[in-house]
């Protein structure tokens, strides 16, 4: 039930660590107004709606591809006419199995969330701050809950891949959560009409550097 909600926990941590140190690089390094910084924020903000967006239709589209290949096997009685079942939930509730291609959501939904949180905490590496200062206290707090969330993630996604789904079906589910990650940070973000990329804006390069330290 931790993972069905996992984007939920990944948003709200998001929301507040990207706000603060957004508004902070905004301020300090880059010299914005305030006006001008709460703007900045809004903007990378979005990238939380786009990443929303993204858990919707990817998971209404596994759940519609579910229903369209599945069939319902039930325990009827002898003599009863077999009844036809539209969705999976019709099925469940006769107490009947649905036996259709569920690409593994899970798969797709801890992929792309660790990987946004890696993205988003790669900011740091240019953070600099009072450390006797509240904020730092605060911004510590928000990176050690977010890497706390992310070893959970990994070890969902590893019990995931040993115990539920066929091969096919995680599989897929990883290649959809890498390439939602890959078209926005690693494209969209990229063009001037996005959200951008974390500030300052890092080049790949960096940020490979970054995370082999």
């Amino acid at each position: 039930y931790f993972v069905k909600v996992a984007w939920a926990w990944t948003f709200w941590l998001l929301l507040p660590f990207i706000a603060v140190t957004t508004y902070q690089f905004a301020e300090s390094k880059f010299l914005y107004g305030p006006t001008k910084s709460i703007l900045m924020v809004l903007r990378r903000l979005s990238a939380l709606l786009v990443g929303t967006a993204i858990w919707y239709v990817c998971t209404g589209l596994f759940m519609y591809i579910e229903n369209l290949t599945g069939m319902c096997s039930t325990s009827g009685k002898l003599g009863e006419p077999r009844r036809l079942y539209a969705t999976k939930q019709e099925c469940h509730q006769d107490n009947g199995i649905w036996n259709g291609f569920d690409i593994s959501g899970h798969c797709f939904l801890l992929s792309y969330c660790a990987l946004m949180i890696v993205e988003e905490v790669a900011v740091l590496e240019g953070f600099s701050i009072d450390q006797n200062s509240k904020l730092h206290v605060v911004i510590n707090g928000l990176f050690v809950s977010l890497c706390f969330l992310t070893m959970i993630w990994v070890f969902m996604f590893l019990c995931t891949a040993v115990y539920f789904h066929d091969f096919s079906q995680k599989l897929l589910g990883v290649l959809i959560g890498l390439s939602a990650w890959y078209g926005t940070y690693r494209f969209w973000y990229l063009k001037p009409f996005s959200p951008g990329l974390p500030l300052p804006n890092i080049p790949l390069s960096s940020k490979k550097y970054s995370y082999s330290r």
